[in-house]
């Protein structure tokens, strides 16, 4: 069985090669070239498609937490969600953590994840204190912020193309709660919307749902939620149940009608111009996750997400662009997010810079990726870059600029011979 991508495409035929000991890892890379470590399956695109994928999900074992600084050691396989079940209970949680909690600390490294509170704390490698590389050697590094940095960096939104991640030491926070007070904004235009994220910037976690075929005085209108852990000391945490989508959905359940429909019913669900209510930790950070196989609803051919960002300073008149193109394609998607981000890293491909990121997925279907090329035209002339974990078809050129470190990454990856060994789809197209 071959493995695929969180949108099933693109589609490709490969060997896995799982491991849970190092010894068995060091004989992969022996024996095998065009390598790339593979987590949980939830990267959207080709980031973590070649020939052949390391399965980095069997080496999961906790290895040490102090309860004192928070700080848990564990290898690179664990889930996200495999540590909040064990520790939201006790009173902690993730310091940085995506909208979903299905990806490996692995992934979560790689990808340089971010989330809801960018604005305020960065992305995940903020929180990371130290991990553990092997190289295409087989010699094992440990890269922090002040040991191996250029490695540290490269690493950290690399999407595994320095080695794979075998164990790291994440910092995480206390909470005193597994609620969340949540407040909703509803706007109804685009100047409303950024108005609103300023207005509540000091909140810890805010993101928006926004009306991508909204037109005209419409067109950016929201919801925006945004909230912080309540302290009622109630720390009964449980993984809800998932619905499943067991099979594939017709092409035509997702049309221009039914995304209409659905974003008329959901942007009306809210009557107040500002709501407040109490949410469970699941709720609020990890809506999608509740629905097993969700992809499935995009149908076989499966689907990309284009997530983009855009500088703060050029985000207003970048987005309404790039909305009202998307609004006249009529391809829009039901879900479509809108974040307020802080500034960026040092890292050499991580995605946030300090503006607005846009997130879309888009069924495959005729004219997508034509719609797409025009987009990244917007993006680059506005300043922007496009996310490389939801990626599956930028060209290099429009990645080159937007990653203006790029080079800097490739000759990092010629000093160790990482493109003798790692490489995967996206690295190939983008000449990493």
């Amino acid at each position: 069985m071959n493995l695929t991508s969180w949108g099933n495409y693109p589609l490709i035929e490969n060997k896995a090669h799982p491991f849970t000991q190092v010894k068995d890892l060091e004989d992969i890379l022996a024996h095998h070239e065009d390598l790339i470590p593979y987590g949980n399956g939830r990267s959207y695109g080709d980031s973590a498609l070649s020939k052949h994928i390391i399965q980095v999900k069997p080496h999961n074992l906790f290895l040490d937490f102090n309860e004192t600084t928070g700080q848990l050691h564990v290898q690179a396989g664990i889930l996200l969600s495999e540590v909040l079940e064990v520790f939201v209970p006790r009173g902690w949680f993730l310091k940085i953590t995506p909208g979903t909690k299905l990806i490996t600390v692995g992934g979560a490294i790689a990808s340089d994840v971010h989330g809801k509170n960018h604005h305020n704390a960065g992305c995940f490698s903020e929180c990371v204190a130290f991990f553990n590389l092997m190289l295409p050697s087989g010699d094992i590094v440990t890269c922090s912020h002040t040991e191996n940095t250029e490695l540290f960096k490269a690493t950290c939104g690399g999407m595994g193309l320095t080695g794979v991640i075998l164990d790291a030491s994440i910092s995480l926070k206390r909470i005193n709660s597994r609620y969340i007070k949540q407040t909703t904004i509803k706007t109804k235009n685009l100047k409303e919307t950024f108005a609103a994220f300023e207005r509540y910037q000091s909140e810890p976690y805010s993101v928006a749902w926004i009306d991508c075929l909204a037109k005209g005085k419409g067109l950016g209108k929201c919801l925006l939620m945004v909230g912080d852990f309540q302290a009622d000391g109630d720390l009964n945490y449980h993984p809800k149940s998932n619905l499943n989508i067991p099979f594939n959905f017709p092409g035509f359940v997702l049309s221009k009608l039914t995304v209409k429909l659905f974003n008329w019913l959901y942007y009306g669900k809210v009557f107040k111009k500002i709501s407040q209510q109490q949410v469970d930790i699941d709720t609020f950070f990890y809506p999608l996750d509740a629905i097993g196989h969700w992809n499935r609803i995009y149908g076989k051919k499966g689907f990309t997400q284009y997530q983009i960002i855009l500088p703060k300073e050029t985000s207003y008149e970048g987005l309404e662009a790039i909305l009202s193109t998307i609004s006249k394609s009529a391809k829009g998607s039901f879900l479509a997010v809108l974040k307020l981000y802080g500034k960026a890293n040092n890292n050499y491909l991580s995605f946030p810079i300090e503006g607005y990121s846009l997130a879309l997925d888009f069924k495959i279907e005729k004219g997508l990726f034509e719609l797409l090329d025009q987009l990244d035209q917007r993006v680059i002339k506005y300043g922007g870059r496009i996310y490389l974990a939801k990626d599956a078809r930028v060209s290099q050129a429009v990645f080159e600029q937007g990653y203006p470190q790029a080079e800097t990454f490739r000759a990092l990856r010629r000093q160790y011979q990482m493109h003798e060994k790692f490489n995967s789809l996206q690295s190939t197209r983008l000449g990493l």
